[in-house]
């Protein structure tokens, strides 16, 4: 008889009659195919399984057309929303058609008849009967991780069908194996598939035993071979008879004669090399002791290159690669000759200062190949474990030496240049503080006697050419500091990138891209235009990338057409065809003057930059707002700006009720980026005046100065990065403190050419400087 039910899918799971299972049902789907079953089918479904059942909503034409059909005996409602159910499954059915399946949340149903099993004699449905219960009996006992809980079950069964379904339900068998058994509606058919998954169960125990037994018999076997291997070695040490571990050890021992290494180090290397000789080869210390070994055998202890001494040729390489950083081409040529003079100078530690992009990690690589020396990297930025620097101890499981020791060791020289990049950004943590080991490292008067954790002995770094390299000086440790030759390298002008972009980066892009420089043309106007209107940095890295954009656009033309012009000539046009529109429009931003906007001047790890700052105020109690990302530094200039307006204020004919009556809000844009230094004191004070004096200040005026209650202009740093920065934003008077007028030789001509600086010592000066247009002190 055929019928309608609602079913039930099952991934890796299969029902067969006779069976309970307990599911939990959690979508809304699921939940309205309990509540059908519920209302229109006593609570009769059909459940049905399906390895592959990869898709939500399956294709009908893939589902089986067997399953179970079964009754919902339990059903309760959780906490969380879910159902929880217990299933029994009660005949097999055959399914005749699929209802209902759609891409919305229809409940499947299904037409399906049940299928009735082929009859079998009643004196031989009790023989199977009792023969699978003495099978299932002695496989239970024969096998020791079975359970036997499954006897009390078939006990008491006497149907042979209901036998057969339990117990291919208990037996350790696969999924699809166990579908057969849902499959197959002959009884006796599924008697003779359990007796033969009771017989395979067996024979795989048997395996499994005699692979075990074999398993334990060779670890016997190899304790064994131990013993015998331990009284042969004393046998044939007797004998004076050499095994392969001899031959080893006499290689290593050869090694050392050879090796070219202080004594300590060869004393330490034949006392590591008899400790290996006395422990057994499958002692884990072996091991250990002989990488210690390799380590020391293998380390240039005293291997050192010879430095390239004609000093003209080493300045024409550096000048070669790098364009401009006179003071470091100058220390490097210095060094050299002053060791050549006295034949024994320690090497400089100098530490390069300055913004991303100018030339210091590339600048490191080139000082090594025009003093001909080995060059190494070791990039700390980030690190926080000094075992990284310094090595773990050899009592640690896969412990190594610290990178000190790895970077000479691929040096192979003891006088390497070794570049420590990004020194600036090495933090700590409860694993310790890398910044402290690298105080020995970088000490003089210590770094000969450097000793890593894992090597245990000291090692001569004084011939070690160390050059770090940071953004910010303030993040280097002053302990640090102390220990380094500070090398402040700051940021091109548009003219030194002009020449550098000649001299080197377009040649280099067009060879990068199978392309003669020749071919292709660049005038100053066009490669300026890409640096004013397509970057913005204190390198060159962004301009780099710029031209390389261009030109990997003509190559590609040049191959997509197949044809390729004689020269190519960059103009306006082409530059917007490739780069797009003019990312960076910097003069436009300093043409309108306004009342309570000043321009202040920054020095940021890109380089210098124009600080708009911005004052408002309105009706209030006299309290003072500041935004924009501020530090606390910056705060505090802020208050003595006001301070000190407030103490002055009938000189700068100013309203005391304004100041009281009214609150202030100070602003920084681009409030995203944190800021923060005393170098805006002059700043703050003047665009808080023209706020409340309503006078506009020059749009075209900068200033720079850190003030104090009395008045007073105290020095800053970063002015030459600061002067480039407001060039590049058309700035043409800079207010600078009168102690920073030294620092005037270091900005290159072009610069000072079109910046008037103004000196001031107190900040009545730089009203009157203001409100004259008078330059006190002009370069």
């Amino acid at each position: 008889m055929k019928m309608n039910l609602p079913v039930v899918l099952l991934k890796g799971l299969v029902l067969l009659p006779n069976n309970e299972i307990r599911l939990e049902f959690d979508g809304t789907v699921s939940k309205n195919v309990l509540d059908v079953a519920e209302l229109f089918h006593d609570n009769n479904i059909l459940v049905i399984s399906q390895e592959n059942l990869l898709e939500e909503i399956p294709k009908i034409n893939e589902l089986p057309r067997i399953g179970s059909i079964a009754k919902i005996i339990h059903k309760i409602e959780l906490p969380n929303g879910n159902v929880r159910v217990v299933i029994k499954g009660k005949n097999r059915g055959k399914v005749h058609e699929y209802l209902n399946l759609s891409q919305g949340s229809d409940v499947l149903e299904a037409i399906v008849s049940e299928i009735i099993e082929t009859s079998i004699n009643e004196n031989e449905e009790i023989i199977l009967t009792n023969k699978l219960y003495r099978e299932v009996e002695e496989y239970i006992k024969g096998i020791p991780y079975i359970s036997n809980n499954i006897l009390g079950t078939v006990e008491n069964i006497n149907s042979l069908s209901e036998m057969t379904d339990v117990l291919a339900s208990f037996l350790p068998i696969k999924l699809d194996r166990i579908q057969e058994y849902l499959y197959t509606d002959d009884v006796k058919k599924r008697a003779t598939m359990i007796l033969e998954d009771i017989y395979d169960g067996k024979k795989i125990y048997d395996i499994e035993k005699s692979i075990e037994q074999k398993v334990k018999t060779e670890i016997d076997s190899n304790q064994k071979e131990y013993l015998l291997r331990e009284k042969l070695k004393a046998i044939k040490e007797e004998l004076g008879d050499i095994s392969s571990k001899d031959d080893e050890i006499e290689k290593l021992k050869e090694q050392t004669k050879k090796l070219d290494a202080p004594e300590k180090i060869i004393e330490r290397l034949n006392s590591e090399i008899s400790r290996y000789e006395g422990l057994s080869q499958t002692s884990p210390e072996a091991n250990i002791v002989r990488t210690y070994v390799d380590w020391l055998l293998n380390l240039p202890w005293n291997v050192h290159t010879l430095d390239n001494e004609n000093l003209k040729e080493v300045r024409k390489k550096l000048d070669e690669s790098h364009y401009g950083l006179e003071k470091v081409k100058i220390r490097i040529v210095e060094y050299l000759a002053v060791k050549q003079m006295t034949n024994s100078l320690r090497s400089p530690i100098l530490c390069l200062v300055g913004p991303p992009g100018v030339g210091k990690t590339s600048l490191a690589f080139s000082i090594a190949s025009a003093i001909n020396r080995n060059f190494v990297k070791m990039s700390v930025g980030g690190v926080h474990d000094e075992s990284e620097v310094i090595g773990h101890r050899r009592a640690y499981i896969g412990a190594s030496p610290g990178r000190i020791i790895q970077s000479l060791k691929k040096a192979k020289s003891s006088n390497p240049v070794f570049l420590i990049d990004e020194i600036d950004k090495m933090t700590k943590d409860f694993k310790g503080d890398p910044a402290s080991c690298l105080l020995e490292v970088l000490d003089p008067e210590q770094n000969k006697y450097f000793s890593d954790n894992y090597i245990e002995e000291d090692y001569d770094l004084s011939n070690v050419m160390f050059i770090a390299t940071a953004n910010y000086i303030d993040d280097i440790p002053e302990a640090l500091q102390d220990r380094l030759e500070i090398v402040r390298l700051s940021g091109y002008t548009e003219f030194e990138k002009l020449d550098i972009a000649k001299r080197h980066l377009i040649a280099k892009i067009c060879n990068e891209h199978g392309l003669k420089p020749s071919k292709i043309y660049f005038s100053d106007d066009i490669i300026l235009h890409i640096i004013r209107s397509y970057t913005k940095e204190a390198g060159v890295r962004e301009l780099e990338r710029q031209l390389s954009n261009i030109v990997r656009k003509i190559v590609a033309d040049i191959v997509i057409d197949n044809v390729e012009k004689d020269k190519y000539r960059i103009n306006i046009k082409l530059v917007t065809k490739y780069l797009g529109k003019v990312k960076y429009k910097i003069h436009e931003i300093n043409k309108l003057s306004k009342v309570g906007v000043v321009n202040g001047l920054a020095y940021t790890s890109f380089g210098g930059d124009t600080l708009p700052i911005e004052v408002n105020y309105y009706e209030g109690k006299g309290n003072l707002v500041l935004t924009g990302s501020l530090g606390d530094i910056m705060k505090e200039s802020a208050h003595i700006a006001l301070s000190y307006i407030k103490s002055n204020y009938k000189y700068y004919g100013i309203d005391y009720d304004k100041l009281t009556k009214n609150d202030i809000h100070i602003h920084v844009p681009e409030g995203a980026i944190p800021k923060d230094g005393p170098s805006a004191g002059i700043t703050l004070t003047t665009a808080l005046i023209s706020a409340f004096t309503s006078k506009e200040i020059p749009a075209n005026l900068a200033m720079t100065g850190e003030i104090t209650l009395r008045g007073n202009i105290l020095p800053i740093g970063g002015l030459k990065e600061k002067s480039i920065g407001a060039n590049r934003n058309g700035i043409k008077k800079i207010i600078i403190p009168y102690e920073n007028l030294s620092d005037l030789e270091e900005i290159p001509n072009e610069i000072k050419d079109n910046i008037d600086y103004i000196a001031v010592k107190n900040y009545e000066e730089v009203i009157n400087a203001i409100n004259e247009e008078k330059v006190i002190s002009k370069v």
